[in-house]
């Protein structure tokens, strides 16, 4: 009676032991996934079903449900009939003893999947996890949709943003939604070896090619054969391994060190940067028909600033993982979590990983309280008053013109700054604004007019 009820709604049910052993699936997942996928799926672990994002023993997700707490909007992929990946939108939840229309008397979640697109979009969706990367922000979501529509392509694609935003698991992403999924993923650091080495790295040599080379060697073009190429910091590339790399892109051919003979390439290759590879172009320092080359599909990656919105569910999302190696289980307090908030991270998400690695080495209970974080985050100065509480909405009282110097304090300058990028990222719409920086829309006009940014 429960499957028909769901199914008339277009959802799947799946009820799960109390470890997350799948004891039911509707046949709802048929039509989802293929004939046969709803009995295949009974007596795995749910993990193997929906992915190690949201179920994996460590997961945020999967922990939260162990607490007693449900789950509402969030995502995890499947694979169709075709072959291609789903987007489902989860909702799961613990069964308490008066349910009473159970699956059985074991079960302990039940979780209730539909179709992402059938998802009416909201400002109060929870964040959504994808491939391993966790946002609730319009930049992000959308950046989530575009690796979703290039499911079919092997174009080459260029992923640009500040150190520590995560464009290598964006690359993953990428690779996971291709028809290269099933093969490997190999990523080379083009900045972490000189070029010589880089060389030999990238295509690999024959015995004798140079001093040391004492047998074949094979390179990472021929490991990533029939699978994806992640080549990282492309800007610091030498010139003459440039015009190497543009010729496996051009005629998807190259030879090994000291080789004569040209060797297929099969490898889809993604390029990331954090370096202006116009200005390099301008400079010199970077071949413009390579540049074009690369940047097939352009993809960039904002920095934490500029969505702010993003902060929390990433920071408690990493504290459960940080904690979860080493076997402990921990939680913010207020306190703790407004001080992650107000900082800027100018290291992005490693920054904000690296400061959780330290809070739970140092955390002494069960509580990362403010005393745990690194001195740089507790010292900060706020850059925006973010109290516990929301002020009152009034309307907006008049206020005299600022006295403006000609020079701006440094904190000024760092509050306007972080004023303007929260407008321009919601299109100076002061309630979204407001929301994204944790204030009232009140307190944002005020700040506008004290830093003159009407």
């Amino acid at each position: 009676m429960v499957d028909t009820a769901f199914a008339s709604l277009g959802r799947v049910v799946l009820c799960t032991d109390h470890s997350f052993q799948v004891l039911h699936a509707s046949p709802v997942l048929d039509d989802l996934s293929g004939p046969g996928a709803a009995e295949e799926a009974v007596g795995r672990p749910i993990e193997e079903v929906l992915g190690r994002d949201l179920f994996a023993p460590e997961a945020p997700f999967r922990q939260a449900l162990e607490a007693g707490e449900r789950r509402e909007g969030w995502r995890a992929s499947l694979e169709g009939p075709d072959g291609a990946l789903v987007t489902l939108s989860v909702t799961a939840a613990p069964v308490t003893p008066l349910a009473g229309v159970a699956c059985n008397p074991v079960v302990s979640f039940v979780v209730v999947l539909r179709p992402a697109e059938q998802e009416e979009a909201t400002a109060s969706r929870g964040p959504t996890v994808f491939a391993g990367l966790v946002a609730r922000s319009g930049a992000m979501l959308q950046l989530f949709r575009l690796v979703e529509n290039l499911e079919h392509s092997e174009a080459t694609v260029l992923i640009t943003g500040e150190s520590g935003t995560g464009k290598e698991l964006v690359a993953r992403a990428i690779h996971l939604h291709s028809p290269r999924r099933n093969g490997p993923f190999v990523a080379v650091n083009c900045a972490g070896l000189p070029g010589d080495l880089l060389e030999s790295e990238l295509f690999g040599h024959v015995r004798g090619a140079f001093t040391g080379a004492v047998r074949d060697r094979v390179g990472r073009f021929e490991l990533a054969d029939r699978g994806t190429l992640f080549l990282d910091e492309i800007g610091d590339l030498p010139l003459p391994l440039q015009a190497k790399l543009l010729r496996v892109l051009q005629e998807r051919t190259f030879e090994r060190v000291g080789e004569s003979h040209s060797r297929a390439s099969q490898a889809r290759v993604i390029a990331a940067t954090n370096v202006d590879l116009r200005q390099a172009v301008a400079s010199g320092r970077f071949r413009e028909d390579l540049y074009y080359r690369l940047r097939v599909v352009p993809i960039e990656v904002p920095p934490l600033r500029q969505r702010r919105e993003d902060v929390e569910p990433l920071a408690r999302a990493l504290l459960a993982r940080v904690a979860a190696r080493r076997g402990r289980d921990l939680r913010f307090s207020p306190e703790a979590l407004r001080a992650v908030l107000r900082y800027p991270f100018p290291g992005n998400v490693r920054e904000l990983e690296n400061a959780l690695e330290y809070a739970v080495a140092v955390a002494k209970g069960q509580t990362v309280q403010p005393e745990d974080l690194p001195t740089e985050i507790l010292d900060a100065q706020p850059l925006l008053s973010r109290g516990p509480a929301a002020e009152p909405a009034v309307a907006e009282p008049p206020a005299p013109s600022p006295a403006w110097s000609p020079r701006p304090t440094p904190r000024e300058a760092r509050e306007a700054a972080e004023l303007r990028a929260a407008l321009e990222a919601h299109r100076w719409r002061r309630e979204e604004a407001a929301r994204a920086l944790g204030i009232s829309r009140t307190t944002l006009w005020r700040k506008m007019r004290e830093l003159g940014l009407e």
